[in-house]
């Protein structure tokens, strides 16, 4: 058996980025505890390792009004500008993990909100990413992922639209509702702010997938990016998997394939993908 691996597979810049700040606050950090506003990533055996580590995860605006003393790490995903109000009024030590190039989306939305336009974000309404993003651009804006939101969407004429991007939202759906929205003769600015590392990953993974027997996609169940990994191998394999770790994969459905690919999402620790690919190759 023949196995291929995607050069892209695994951790991101932003990802790794923000797994490194919470370990080297572990390691800085032993009075005081240590908090991450969500999972750090979207990764269960990595929240899990950093949990044993002593890393508490926040998960609502509550738990987050109840603490009184410690370190505050933003997920890689960002959050909301009222989240920093809140630590900042508290005086909690914020620890900013936030992918740069999140925050970028968070400066352009503010800067546009600010000089009155209408904000448009393309993604999942109720993705963390999307929600922190949300949380920067104002009163006057709109979130979508769907053709026919695209098309009921309407604002008064002469009012400018900014149009930005989920990070990891695929790149040819985004291109196709930009296009609805500019035959509507608005005037927009259209920023593409999906990662090129996500393009590179969704471009490398469909192009293997369309040359082997059987895709296999690891990562976690909530990560976005993974998800649109397997809908795009899906589309160019039928015999495409989704797992998070080796234990899910049921090797016997591999048995009469010759090639077999491999990808993974940007939360994927690489441990976890060598021991797939390992596993594939001794078991064929």
């Amino acid at each position: 058996m023949k196995v291929i691996k995607a050069k892209s597979a695994g951790f991101c810049f932003g990802v790794k980025r923000a797994v490194d700040t919470v370990y080297e606050q572990v390691k800085e950090n032993q009075n005081l505890p240590i908090y991450t506003y969500g999972p750090i990533i979207h990764n269960e055996e990595v929240v899990k390792d950093l949990e044993q580590k002593g890393v508490i995860v926040l998960r609502s605006e509550e738990e987050l009004d109840t603490l009184e003393r410690g370190t505050v790490i933003i997920r890689s995903h960002g959050v909301a500008k009222d989240v920093y109000d809140r630590l900042e009024s508290k005086k909690i030590q914020i620890v900013d993990a936030t992918c740069p190039f999140v925050k970028k989306i968070h400066n352009i939305v503010q800067k546009h909100s600010e000089v009155g336009e209408n904000i448009i974000i393309i993604g999942n309404p109720e993705h963390p990413e999307v929600q922190g993003i949300k949380g920067w651009a104002g009163d006057h804006v709109e979130v979508f992922q769907t053709k026919e939101e695209a098309e009921n969407y309407s604002c008064e004429q002469g009012k400018k639209i900014c149009i930005v991007a989920q990070t990891t939202f695929n790149y040819n759906k985004f291109k196709e509702l930009v296009e609805i929205l500019e035959k509507k003769s608005y005037d927009v600015s259209v920023l593409n702010t999906i990662c090129n590392a996500t393009k590179e990953r969704q471009t490398e993974a469909q192009s293997i997938a369309e040359t082997v027997d059987a895709m296999i996609v690891i990562g976690d169940k909530h990560s976005s990016n993974t998800q649109k990994l397997f809908e795009i191998c899906r589309k160019a394999c039928n015999n495409t998997y989704y797992i998070q770790t080796l234990g899910d994969l049921d090797l016997n459905q591999l048995g009469s394939v010759e090639t077999v690919g491999i990808t993974a999402g940007a939360s994927t620790p690489n441990n976890i993908i060598e021991e797939v690919q390992n596993n594939v190759r001794i078991n064929f």
